[in-house]
């Protein structure tokens, strides 16, 4: 009787994990979507350090502007990936309205954000860097420290405290959101990454 209880959790938990497989497969570009830009290469990662993640990434093209996104909702669970989910949804649908302002852009995708998690009763919230490309020029808002790595070897950190703040914990953030230009050369390699990464944790707690 006990065998029968474990091997039906073990076939509900392997369909939980399938769902969440296909959910991460769903939200995240594959290569050949990605905008194809002869000035620029693109790559990107994401490895979740568990099933189910809040770990969100997109490259889309406005134009002859390259808008990226990058975010991570707080925890893990389905909570984070449905909201993963939404930010997807909430950008293409401000993408496809032609809103070019960084500003407005952030402000409206929190209230939507803001107003989801009201609804669902949840306390997540989400750290968002939103970077707009266009001929050599870089215009980065949000709430994540920016790595530039120049063509001759040099590192610049790029500080975003004043360019963002988390998305979803407040209704209104057009206060709190800035952005800086950053000029672009030729061999010059740009770095952004989510806050799972600078969180994470080794065996002793310690921040990496």
């Amino acid at each position: 009787m006990l065998n029968k209880r474990l091997k039906a959790e073990n076939i509900r938990l392997s369909a939980e994990l399938e769902v969440a497989r296909k959910l991460r497969q769903f939200i995240l570009p594959k290569e050949a979507t990605l905008p194809q830009i002869p000035e620029l290469e693109i790559a990107g990662f994401s490895q979740p350090v568990a099933a189910v993640g809040g770990d969100y990434y997109d490259i889309l093209q406005q134009s002859d502007q390259i808008k990226i996104g990058i975010g991570n909702v707080t925890g893990q669970g389905t909570e984070s990936r449905v909201l993963a989910i939404v930010v997807q949804s909430a950008v293409g649908t401000l993408l496809a309205t032609n809103e070019t302002d960084p500003v407005k852009f952030l402000k409206v995708l929190n209230c939507k954000i803001y107003d989801n998690l009201q609804q669902m009763n949840c306390d997540k919230n989400l750290t968002f860097v939103l970077l707009d490309y266009q001929g050599g020029m870089l215009r980065l808002s949000g709430h994540e420290q920016l790595i530039v790595i120049l063509s001759g070897g040099s590192v610049e950190l790029i500080d975003t405290i004043d360019l963002g703040f988390p998305l979803g914990i407040v209704s209104d953030i057009a206060d709190f959101v800035a952005y800086a230009d950053i000029q672009l050369n030729s061999g010059d390699v740009v770095v952004f990454y989510t806050d799972g990464i600078t969180e994470a944790e080794d065996i002793n707690g310690v921040q990496y």
